[in-house]
């Protein structure tokens, strides 16, 4: 008979499992329908059930976030079930940087609508940056849970871990979260990293969160919990292992026999949400699922990329991969695979990674790092050279904008900023981001909009401005419904529909013209039907670089350019919104807007015309 050692609490991180699979989560009626058999399980402590991209996702579907997470987080209160959120510090729920005054409210908005928990990180592990958000959430009432952001480099030592660690807890840290997003962890060093914590501060509750798809999680796992961990962190069958996370059922097993006191599981009610989870998938969900994330790969302990990550980084690959491709059929060379664009884009982070600083590989900063090393491989496979385009919000990461850089920036980073103009930042990075909220509060005035309870719609507003607005205009369901019944179309596709007539835009002496094209030998239209319509704007064309969605302004800092605005060269014309990054446009000669061809959150196509400017 094994002697009894502590008790472990088991987290269920449903957002994270959808979010690691694929591009979205539930909607809130089929979140309310698994809640009940999540709780009847009876074995988990604690559920994840907002944050991160989560209110995001509520707002493409054109869903209130606001009531969504009030609907999913009241079953959980009203059991005793501890609910947590992620929350990126300086960014809030974005990928971009918070006002103090608009991450202040947040915490207020999520305490009054039923978050217990706040797990707290800053991807570039910047104390400064983590440290209002728990004043904050205290202030709120809420636990503050903060976190370690695991990796594997020179810099991210045991000692450096540890060291965060305490200096955390010293400043009012209620827990530590271990965040081994990418799975990357080694097993013994974190053990070393839980163990010396303890060893200061035996009561700190610590959680353990980790991703499969390396493979070395289960080993992980074990090590936190000999070393005195007391939460971990499950997924569950369709969506554990691969790019998620360990399956409750083995960690549980695991764990039970290395003595280790562990709730039971009804394994009645695991079914039931399995199938549940199981039918949102033939809804709709499963059409943003990659095969590809549902398996383990040892090729991702080289990169460290987060598993959350995964999930999109397969969607994108195969826009990415298409837009490569006809590049190489223009160009009458060999087209590439997506196994061949992943190896690129594996071996490609590695180049990026340090010499941008070696940022924790976590959101934003790791979309941030593959962005820059996909942009890399694809101006590459174009002909083109490396670092030909670095989105704002990646140069404020570099600039020191959004943090310190754990790491040295490599001298051809340094000597493109330097010529670029682009001036280095030391201080406290919240400084670069003044109050926001009375600006919010007169749009809103002006719309005549709600403040929603507990001013719930006003944050939103000031978190998310682009996505609440089309939300707001019904243009977020409406895309979003349309984009649901595309994808329901391809994947239905027979051989024959492939070979229908396809629209492209193509260019005549300069001039755009819409043909219709067929492939193999389906029939055109008749020639008056297929004539060519010259597209209206008189001037030189401002083309997409990527495919994404296209925005005339980012937030209510920015004036959106209109026809007969006068622009210079090196003005920002616009955006395109595409991996999670908002990608400025910039005017390459001086003249005035004749055109704008696109309207905002619409889809664009690399090649196609944002603008022309006379």
């Amino acid at each position: 008979m094994k002697n009894m050692k502590k008790e472990i609490k088991f987290s269920l991180v449903f957002r994270d499992m959808w979010q690691s699979a694929g591009k979205y989560v539930p909607r809130v009626d089929q979140l309310l329908k698994v809640a009940p058999a999540i709780i009847e399980m009876g074995c988990f402590a604690r559920v994840e059930t907002n944050g991160g991209g989560f209110e995001q996702v509520n707002l493409l579907f054109g869903e209130n976030p606001n009531i969504a997470v009030r609907e999913w987080t009241k079953p959980f209160n009203d059991a005793g079930i501890q609910t947590h959120m992620l929350d990126r510090a300086l960014n809030g729920l974005r990928m971009s940087p918070v006002p103090a005054d608009v991450r202040k409210l947040f915490y207020k908005v999520k305490k009054a609508q039923g978050t217990d928990i706040t797990r707290t990180f800053c991807g570039l592990n910047d104390i400064r940056n983590i440290a209002p958000s728990i004043t904050y959430a205290k202030e709120a009432g809420m636990i503050s849970q903060c976190s370690l952001c695991i990796t594997h480099s020179p810099i991210h030592t045991v000692e450096y871990y540890t060291d965060m660690a305490l200096e955390l807890i010293r400043l009012g840290a209620d827990e530590i979260c271990i965040k081994d997003m990418a799975g990357i962890g080694r097993p013994v060093s974190l053990g070393q990293i839980v163990a010396n914590i303890k060893a200061q501060y035996p009561d700190i509750v610590i959680q353990y969160h980790s991703h499969a798809g390396p493979g070395l999680n289960m080993a992980s796992i074990l090590e936190v919990c000999e070393a005195g961990c007391d939460y971990i962190d499950v997924g569950m069958e369709p969506l554990s292992w691969g790019t998620g996370h360990a399956d409750l059922i083995s960690v549980q097993a695991m764990l039970k026999d290395a003595g280790f006191q562990v709730p039971e599981i009804n394994m009645e009610a695991y079914m039931k949400v399995r199938s549940l989870v199981q039918e949102f998938m033939d809804d709709f969900l499963g059409l943003y699922i990659s095969p590809k994330n549902r398996l383990m790969n040892s090729l991702l302990i080289g990169p460290g990329l987060p598993g959350g990550m995964m999930g999109s980084l397969m969607a994108d690959l195969e826009t990415n991969l298409e837009s490569i491709n006809k590049y190489k059929a223009k160009h009458n060379l060999p087209f590439m695979t997506q196994d061949q664009l992943l190896i690129k884009l594996f071996n490609e982070v590695a180049y990026v990674w340090p010499r941008v600083g070696y940022p924790p590989l976590v959101t934003p900063f790791s979309q941030y790092v593959k962005n820059l090393a996909m942009m890399n491989v694809i101006a590459m496979e174009k002909g083109k050279e490396r670092w030909g385009m670095i989105a704002d919000d990646i140069w404020d990461m570099i600039l020191g904008k959004a943090g310190q850089l754990p790491g040295e920036l490599a001298p051809e980073i340094i000597g493109k900023a330097e010529r670029e103009g682009r001036k280095f930042f030391t201080d406290n990075p919240q400084d670069n981001y003044p109050d926001d909220l009375d600006k919010y509060r007169k749009l809103m005035k002006d719309n005549k909009w709600d403040f929603g309870q507990d001013d719930e719609e006003l944050f939103e507003y000031a978190m998310h401005p682009a996505q609440y607005e089309a939300y707001r205009s019904g243009k977020a369901k409406e895309d979003f419904l349309a984009d649901v019944a595309k994808k329901k179309e391809e994947k239905n596709k027979t051989p024959q529909e492939e070979a229908k007539p396809k629209t492209l835009t193509v260019q005549v002496d300069g001039q755009a013209y819409k043909v219709t094209v067929a492939y193999g030998e389906a029939a055109l239209p008749a020639a008056s039907e297929g004539a060519p319509t010259p597209i209206p704007g008189q001037g030189k064309e401002v083309l997409s670089p990527l495919e994404g969605k296209f925005f005339l302004t980012k937030n209510a800092q920015e004036t959106a350019l209109q026809v007969g605005d006068i622009v210079k060269e090196g003005d920002v014309l616009c955006y395109v919104e595409a991996m999670k990054t908002y990608n400025a446009i910039r005017a390459e000669f001086d003249g005035t807007i004749t055109s704008i061809c696109a309207n905002s959150g619409d889809t664009v196509s690399e090649d196609d015309v944002l603008m022309t400017i006379g």
